[in-house]
Parts: C-alpha cells; sequence; structure tokens
C-alpha cells in the first residue's frame, strides 16, 4: 500500500538489524511505577487515581525508559502486510507518529477533548495511531468493522453525533451516500494512496504536522470508546467506557488473562471494530511493554496463519474458537509440519470452546488453550490464568477486580451447581473495568440491573472450586464466530425484501462457527410459487447488502406461519429450542 506508513518502511530507523536480538531482559511492568498497590489486592483495597490518561501514563514512560537505556528499541508495533512490506516501532517511535496524527485531529480537524470521531479502517498501521491519538488528544473514538453497509453508518454517526470519521475506500463511499444526512458530521479523512472529493487526505495531512503534542489530562470517569453493540430488540446500543473501564483496568488488574513480558510478542486476531482488538492489540499488551504483532489478514486462512506462527517470533496469540476449530481441520501430518519455536500462549473467547476443539489442538501442537469469558459492557470477567488447572469445557475463574456470581431473578446468588444467570457486583462499589453506561439510553441501562448486579444475559453454573461454565443465553442473541448479532437487525433487513412477509431469525448449531443466523420466513402471497433455491440466495445477498455481511441467515427454512404469544409476539425461544433439539 502506498501510504505513508509504505513510505516509512524504507526507514531504517524502524527496523533492527537482526530479527534474531529484539528483545533483552526488561522490567516487567510499568504498573508498580504508575500507581502504588499489592498485585492480590481487589478494587476496594486499590487506591484509584483522580487522572490517568493510557497513552501518557503508560506508553510514554516506557518510551522515556527506551531513551534512558533501560528498554532497547524493540518492537511495540510489528505489522506485516503479507506482501512483503512490514513496520516495526519502538515506543519512542510510536509515540512520535501518534504525536501528529494527535495534531491532524486536534489542529487540521479541529477536534477537541470529549468530541467524537468514528474509526472505520482494516488492520492498518493507521488504526493505531488514532486509537493513541484520541488518547493524547482527549476525543472519545468510535470504532467500527469494515463490514458496516452505508445504514450502519448512516445509523451510528446519527446516533454517536461524531464530528469526523476516518475510513479507507473500502466504505467511503457508502460514507458519502449517506453523510449529507449527518449534521453533526463535518469533517471526513480517508487512509488513500490518493484523494477524493469532500476528503482530507490522513497522509499528506500527517507528513505536514509537527511531532511535538502535549497530552491532554483526562479523569478517570471521562469517556475513552464508544462501541455499538447488539441488542435482541432495536438497534445497536451504545457501550461506553472511559479511561478508567478500559484504560486503567489492564494497570491494576495486571496478569488476569495476559501473563506477559516486554520479551513476549502479542497477536491479537480479532477484527478492529470489536472491543476484544482493544484490548489484546493495543492495551493490555503495552502495559507489560509488549510487541504487538499485527498481519494485515484479508480473510482467515490456515495456512496463513500457520506459517505465520511458524514465521515470526509470536509468543502470545488470541482468536476466537471459530479459528481453532478451522487449524484442528488441518489434517495432523500437514499440521505437525509447522514448528511454533516461539509460540507458548494460546487464548480463545467470544463465544464457547469445544472441549474436543482444546484435545485436538493439544495433542497436535502440544500447547494448550486458555479460555477467556467476557462482553462489550464488561471487558474479560472470567478466565483460565496461566497455570490453573484447565477443566474442560469451563471459561475459568472469576478476574480480579470483578465479584462474579451466579443469580436467580430476584438476584439472590445461587449455590454452586445451580444454573442462573451470570452477574457482576456493582454495589455497593461499582467494579472499575465495567462500562459506564448505554448512551442516551437509561432505560437500557436500568435493565441492565439487577438488585446488586449488573446482569450479563448469559446462563451458566459455578462448582465448589469457583469454576464457571456458560450454558447460553437468556435473550435472543446471535454468537457467532464470536460476532454478536441482534434478530431484530437481520428480521428488519429481510422485511425489506418484497418476498417476505413476516420472519423469525434465531441461533442454530454449527460445526465451524458453534452457531449460525437461521431465518424463518413467511412468504407473501406473490412469491408462494417461486423457486425457493433461487430465492434463498436472493434474499442472503439481499441481507448482505442491507446490513453487514456478517449477519446474514447461512440458514433458511419457509415457513406456513410462526409460532406467537396471544399478544402477537413470535416465540423464538421456541423456534430455538427446535433448532438445538431442547425441549
Amino acid at each position: 500500500m502506498k501510504t505513508l506508513l509504505k513510505l516509512q518502511i524504507l526507514k531504517s530507523l524502524w527496523l533492527p538489524k537482526s530479527r534474531c536480538r529484539l528483545f533483552h531482559k526488561q522490567p516487567r511492568l510499568l504498573a508498580s511505577q504508575l500507581f502504588s498497590h499489592d498485585k492480590s489486592a481487589r478494587q476496594d483495597e486499590l487506591q484509584v487515581p483522580e487522572y490517568f490518561n493510557f497513552a501518557s501514563d503508560v506508553l510514554d514512560k516506557w518510551s522515556q525508559l527506551e531513551k534512558d537505556g533501560k528498554r532497547p528499541s524493540n518492537p511495540a508495533f510489528w505489522w506485516v502486510s503479507g506482501e512483503g512490506n512490514e513496520v516495526r516501532w519502538s515506543f519512542e517511535e510510536l509515540g512520535f507518529h501518534s504525536k501528529k496524527v494527535a495534531n491532524v485531529l486536534s489542529e487540521i480537524c479541529g477536534l477537541q477533548k470529549g468530541d467524537r470521531i468514528m474509526l472505520i479502517l482494516p488492520k492498518i498501521p493507521e488504526w493505531w495511531l488514532v486509537n493513541v491519538a484520541c488518547m493524547r488528544t482527549g476525543i472519545t473514538l468510535i470504532q467500527g468493522t469494515s463490514q458496516l453497509t452505508a445504514k450502519d453508518i448512516l445509523y451510528r454517526l446519527q446516533a454517536s453525533k461524531a464530528k469526523c470519521i476516518i475510513a479507507s475506500d473500502t466504505v467511503a463511499s457508502a460514507v458519502d451516500s449517506v453523510a449529507s444526512h449527518c449534521q453533526f458530521l463535518k469533517t471526513k479523512l480517508i487512509v488513500s494512496e490518493g484523494r477524493r472529493d469532500g476528503w482530507l487526505n490522513f497522509n499528506e495531512l500527517y507528513k505536514s504536522q509537527p511531532a511535538d503534542h502535549i497530552c491532554v489530562k483526562t479523569k478517570i470517569q471521562d469517556p475513552m470508546v464508544i462501541y455499538f453493540t447488539s441488542g435482541t430488540t432495536g438497534s445497536p446500543k451504545m457501550a461506553e467506557h472511559t479511561q478508567g473501564s478500559l484504560g486503567l483496568r489492564p494497570v491494576i488488574s495486571e496478569r488476569y488473562w495476559l501473563d506477559l513480558t516486554p520479551e513476549d510478542i502479542m497477536w491479537c486476531l480479532s477484527d478492529t471494530g470489536w472491543i476484544v482488538a482493544s484490548m489484546g492489540s493495543v492495551l493490555d499488551p503495552w502495559v507489560f511493554g509488549s510487541g504487538v504483532f499485527v498481519h494485515n489478514l484479508p480473510r482467515a486462512e490456515s495456512t496463513v496463519i500457520l506459517n505465520t506462527l511458524s514465521r515470526f517470533p509470536i509468543t502470545a496469540m488470541f482468536a476466537a474458537p471459530t479459528l481453532f476449530r478451522m487449524l484442528v481441520e488441518v489434517p495432523y501430518q500437514d499440521l505437525n509440519s509447522y514448528k511454533f519455536m516461539s509460540l507458548q500462549q494460546c487464548l480463545s473467547g467470544g463465544e464457547p470452546l469445544n472441549p474436543e476443539v482444546t484435545e485436538q489442538w493439544k495433542r497436535k501442537t502440544g500447547l494448550t488453550i486458555r479460555e477467556i469469558y467476557g462482553q462489550t459492557e464488561t471487558g474479560i470477567i472470567c478466565s483460565v490464568f496461566k497455570g490453573m488447572k484447565i477443566k474442560p469445557g469451563s471459561m475459568g475463574k472469576a478476574v480480579p477486580l470483578y465479584d462474579v456470581q451466579i443469580i436467580d431473578e430476584n438476584a439472590n446468588v445461587l449455590p454452586p451447581g445451580q444454573e442462573g444467570d451470570i452477574a457482576l457486583r456493582i454495589k455497593p462499589k461499582r467494579p472499575i473495568g465495567l462500562f459506564s453506561k448505554y448512551i442516551d439510553n437509561p432505560e437500557k441501562t436500568a435493565e441492565s440491573e439487577r438488585g446488586n448486579f449488573f446482569v450479563t444475559g448469559d446462563r451458566g453454573t459455578r462448582d465448589e472450586d469457583g469454576y464457571f461454565w456458560f450454558l447460553g443465553r437468556s435473550d435472543d442473541i446471535i454468537n457467532s464466530s464470536g460476532y454478536r448479532i441482534g434478530p431484530f437487525e437481520v428480521e428488519s433487513a429481510l422485511l425489506e425484501h418484497p418476498a417476505v412477509a413476516e420472519s423469525a431469525v434465531v441461533s442454530s448449531p454449527d460445526p465451524l462457527r458453534g452457531e449460525v443466523v437461521k431465518a424463518f420466513v413467511i412468504l407473501s402471497a406473490a412469491f408462494s410459487s417461486c423457486d425457493l433455491e433461487k430465492l434463498t440466495l436472493e434474499l442472503q445477498e439481499h441481507v448482505k447488502k442491507v446490513t453487514a455481511p456478517y449477519k446474514y441467515p447461512r440458514k433458511m427454512e419457509f415457513v406456513q406461519q410462526l409460532p406467537k404469544t396471544i399478544t402477537g409476539k413470535i416465540k423464538r425461544h421456541e423456534l430455538r429450542n427446535k433448532e438445538w433439539g431442547r425441549k
């Protein structure tokens, strides 16, 4: 790609002379230098500071260690294109480039602390620079996947009142088609080789800006990132995370899911639109001074992933269970030909991990997959810690900072072995890692609480040893390959097609993705005698165009009627239970 970063690849200053001497023994963690606390302390024993900014309090301190000769300029960021291009930055270099981008946002775009900016970019270095630049300026970042359609973008821009959007060529035309309906949108920045009418060129502006920038002071409760999360009814909600819930959390929580050092390189394969990308490829590894590895994969391919793990000194990786299912399908003799000389930690989350996948991966590679569990609103709340005994099928124990319980409908804590709702205690003191609210939706915020608890919407059990097991959703959310999909969004898209009189969308089991979207469709009279096979394909393509492609129904069944309550509400649970063979 002929962007500013492609030009910078040529600068030998950024490239270590030898791949064999990337790391030296370093201080293990900056947390002890940032704040005074005991590693094993829970939140009520911690002295939480009034002000915190991840850029100045973490990244710039690592940069200063490099300048003082206490940490060599080892890559804090290592990006490969898959086409032979590479970018490697130390923390000092990351600071240099992110300060230039901060000046683009504040000086050129006129954005101020508290303003909102929407970011829709694939896995390219600019995504990381904008993330850090927003920290430096106090601008609230809104993450979006590149799969968003024009309708999705319109809703997000209108709901968030974002003043600026940064996007690639892939979605620029979609943005242009709806921009006139977004009264708060003032500036469009495109990350592209060329220019586009109505857009400022990100790369050109970057080159013209100085690298001097003073990081703003941000309080713990100041907003940091907004994530749009799907619900069972209505459009996606805006979950707000603060400087404390997202930025400070990994500093005071430390090693509950990642146990890294500056010698480690972490590869998180999550899409850039999700909170896991923020945690697994930005915040949590950098707290440890570890390197973040990025491969600009256009799509997940077993051979590319296995080759990458063999070629590069990646010591820790995070991927959704779907990816591990795909990798274990590789024939043993082929998988055995790949040598993971550096890989030590494998982590998975976003959806349940089948015990048989864990067993196959262990048998074929000798490596254990440690499962984590969390949500957009909570971050990670359960995990299998490094060195912990693994119970197949369990998602581990509650992480520090969270009091996780199984409760009933009256918010009573249930004894071990009883099924109930997975919940976090939020009273008398709200845990630091929990989101602050659903923006402009106090009703949904209130609905998420029951007594002294925040209710995740997931059902589970806990055993006598404190291990948790996930049983399923208590609502109609579909979790396919780690993507949360609300049935309302898919049903609404289907109803825009003239062939659909009514529809109901539920989850359906799938051996690779865990579960997929299935639509039960009642046809309108004019289409009752058409070719159903062709119509299925047509409806699937229609949904891909109307909403994000990952939401389309991979399964479809045409029916004469749908089960309903006496008031006319569709009984999705009956359809879902039928799909899963439950009574």
